[in-house]
């Protein structure tokens, strides 16, 4: 496993290229920049202007820069409509390092492209999944030449249905295939993070490699210390989702982890996009006024000063703790 102190450098792949580790700087581990329903825009093009989209990204993202962050980990993979030539485009123009992942988004079955091919499948054999997430992350996605350097899954039920239980154990032989670490998406309310744990530890993984996301929007603190204490990082990275659990609600929730010694398995977000179809402009504003990429550095970090979290602390949550998820980047 790599170390931060060791004498060979930690590279860290981002849509531009290779950087040393420690260039991320201060670091936003969940976000995304556009969220699309792919067939639903490339068959109604009237829906959206994708340079005006561009340019929004493009001020979104250097407002972010302005305030201190360095880095965003854009975790929009297949099922969320990824499409590197046009993050290309905004990276050009932005002063930050963007990290892209590979994985396969989905709540309930794997897509139909792998349905038939794989263990257990009509066709029996190598998962396709596996080989294509692997593909992405040592050659490159497509031919951008752009390699992701993360590996993103997610579930949202209770239960955990087949096709998604498919799709977590291909995100792990793919991590232990490469050393790519993890991000989730989880659904706390219904503490499913558990059975992301228990997934992973059964295929062999690390489980300290594993950031399992959108931690906070539960304040439970039974089950997040539980997830806390079998080694994973917690993804409080959904700060300006006010529809899910207030902003206050948050902050105490990151304060308690941080006062309980936590603070080195706690990483922060907003698990926001600049442009998401699912709703409209005025939709998103309505709901959610407050989602943007600022919204840490401008309210968020306040309000943990004032719950007596310290710059340390902050630190420890904004640079250290994604760097050392990130330098863990050995197979095994």
């Amino acid at each position: 496993m790599a170390k931060l102190d060791s004498l060979e450098p930690v590279i860290v792949e981002t849509v531009e290229g290779g950087i040393p580790i420690e260039q991320l700087g201060t670091t936003l581990m969940h976000e995304h920049i556009f969220v699309l329903s792919t067939e639903i825009q490339e068959n109604n093009p009237q829906l959206w202007d994708e340079e005006a989209q561009i340019e929004s990204a493009v001020t979104r993202l250097t407002a972010a820069a302005e305030r201190g962050v360095r880095t965003i980990v854009d975790l929009t993979v297949l099922g969320q409509g990824r499409y590197l030539p046009r993050i290309k485009k905004v990276a050009a123009r932005v002063p930050l390092n963007i990290v892209v992942a590979t994985g396969v988004y989905t709540y309930n079955d794997e897509p139909m492209y792998f349905a038939f091919r794989g263990p257990g499948r009509v066709f029996e054999g190598d998962d396709p999944m596996v080989e294509l997430f692997v593909r992405d992350i040592t050659e490159g996605i497509g031919d951008t030449g752009v390699k992701a350097a993360v590996l993103k899954c997610a579930t949202e039920t209770e239960d955990l249905p087949e096709g998604v239980e498919r799709v977590l154990r291909a995100t792990a032989q793919a991590h232990r295939v490469t050393g790519a670490p993890i991000q989730t998406h989880s659904n706390a309310l219904v503490r499913n993070g558990l059975l992301q744990q228990k997934v992973f530890k059964e295929e062999g993984v690390d489980l300290s490699r594993v950031v399992i996301g959108h931690s906070g929007d539960t304040d439970d603190l039974g089950y997040l210390r539980e997830l806390l204490d079998a080694g994973s990082f917690l993804g409080m990275d959904r700060f300006g989702m006010e529809f899910i659990a207030p902003a206050e609600q948050r902050v105490k929730t990151v304060a308690e982890l941080v006062h309980a010694g936590y603070a080195e398995q706690l990483v922060l977000s907003h698990d926001c996009p600049c442009y998401l179809d699912y709703l409209t402009p005025d939709q998103r504003e309505l709901v959610a006024p407050s989602w943007d990429y600022t919204h840490i550095h401008d309210d968020v970090l306040p309000a943990l000063r004032r719950a007596d979290v310290s710059d340390e602390a902050i630190h420890t949550m904004l640079v250290d703790n994604p760097r050392r998820f990130f330098s863990a980047n050995a197979p095994y």
